[in-house]
């Protein structure tokens, strides 16, 4: 049943039906593997809650949907690691519309306020380089930057 010995719970305030089906019309190799619906009696809380269990790229995350208790910020967020620009374009765009925000540096927030890194692969190489030239480049225009644009890195 655990795939993953670490599994990220995202506590959000209502629907979490909804809340997986979102972040599964995102993630397209996405799947819903688990739903349940938890009445008063059931829980002890006079709402009830809700739970869900995703797989996107690979990973597992639970959803809690009980209640405005808690709100994400931006000491945990996860970073997308992309091939090129195209899927940069396409996280960034998806996270970031419909109530998302966008942030600086490459991070920027969904509609729920959980916060992401979406961060093409080269990225990577151009701020670890040998040479100073490339990894200063690579620095300054970064902090100029909202979506990371690898042409204006390079």
């Amino acid at each position: 049943m655990f795939t993953q010995k670490i599994t990220p719970y995202l506590w959000v305030e209502k629907d979490a039906k909804a809340v997986a089906d979102y972040y599964l019309s995102i993630f397209k190799d996405g799947k819903l593997k688990d739903f349940r619906k938890f009445d008063s009696d059931e829980s002890g809380n006079d709402g009830g809650f809700e739970t869900a269990v995703i797989e996107i790229a690979g990973m597992e995350f639970s959803i809690l949907a009980a209640g405005p208790l808690f709100k994400f910020n931006e000491a945990v967020s996860f970073v997308i690691n992309t091939k090129d620009q195209a899927e940069t374009d396409y996280y960034w765009d998806a996270l970031t519309k419909n109530g998302g925000q966008e942030g600086v540096c490459g991070w920027c927030k969904d509609k729920y306020g959980l916060s992401w890194q979406v961060v093409p692969t080269e990225y990577f190489e151009l701020i670890h380089s040998d040479d100073p030239v490339v990894r200063d480049k690579a620095m300054k225009n970064t902090l100029k930057q909202k979506k990371l644009i690898l042409a204006e890195l390079k």
